[in-house]
C-alpha cells in the first residue's frame, strides 16, 4: 500500500520542513510515502470563498484515481486515538488498499464534491491548525501508527 500525503498550499515553511521530511523518512520503512503538494489556482486571489474551493476541488479531483481511498482532514471529521488510527492503517493494508491519499485541504476547507468523495473523514481535534503544522503531525502520527503496527517502542500507552 502506498501513503500519498497530499495538501493544498505552498510549500513546507521552514519551521516545519525539517521535522515533516524526517517523519515522512522514517514513515517509509513501512509504506512507500510521499507529498504532493498542490498549488492553489493561479488566479486564487481574485475568487471568493466558495469559487476558491471548486477551483481547488477541480485540481484534486483531477489527480485522484478511482480506486484511491480517500481520508480527508477536517475539523468536523471523526477523531481516533494512535492505536485507532494504527488499526485503520491495517483494516486498509487487510483489504489490499493501492493508494491511500490524506487530503488536508485549502485555507477555507474543501467543496462539498471532495467531501462526497471522502472515503473517511478524519479529525485531529475540534481545535483549527496552520497547514503547516497539520502537515508534519500527519507525518508524525502515520508513523507513530506504524510502530504501534509493529510493536516497537516509540509509542508510550
Amino acid at each position: 500500500m502506498k501513503l500519498q500525503l497530499w495538501s493544498v498550499g505552498k510549500a513546507h515553511e521552514p519551521y516545519a520542513h525539517a521535522g515533516i521530511e524526517d517523519f515522512t523518512r522514517r514513515l517509509n520503512k513501512y509504506f512507500p510515502a510521499q507529498w504532493q503538494l498542490i498549488a492553489p489556482p493561479k488566479n486564487a486571489a481574485s475568487l471568493n470563498e466558495h469559487e476558491l474551493k471548486k477551483a481547488e476541488a477541480e485540481l484534486v479531483l483531477l489527480q485522484l484515481q478511482k480506486d484511491d481511498y480517500l481520508v480527508l482532514l477536517d475539523e468536523r471529521g471523526r477523531q481516533l486515538s494512535s492505536p485507532e488510527l494504527a488499526a485503520f492503517l491495517q483494516q486498509r493494508a487487510n483489504e489490499s488498499t493501492r493508494q491511500l491519499v490524506f487530503l488536508i485541504g485549502g485555507a477555507f476547507g474543501v467543496d462539498e464534491r471532495i467531501r462526497q468523495r471522502a472515503n473517511f473523514c478524519w479529525s485531529f481535534s475540534k481545535l483549527v491548525f496552520p497547514h503547516m503544522l497539520i502537515r508534519l503531525m500527519l507525518a508524525e502520527q502515520l508513523y507513530r501508527a506504524c510502530t504501534i503496527l509493529r510493536n516497537e517502542k516509540y509509542h508510550h500507552s
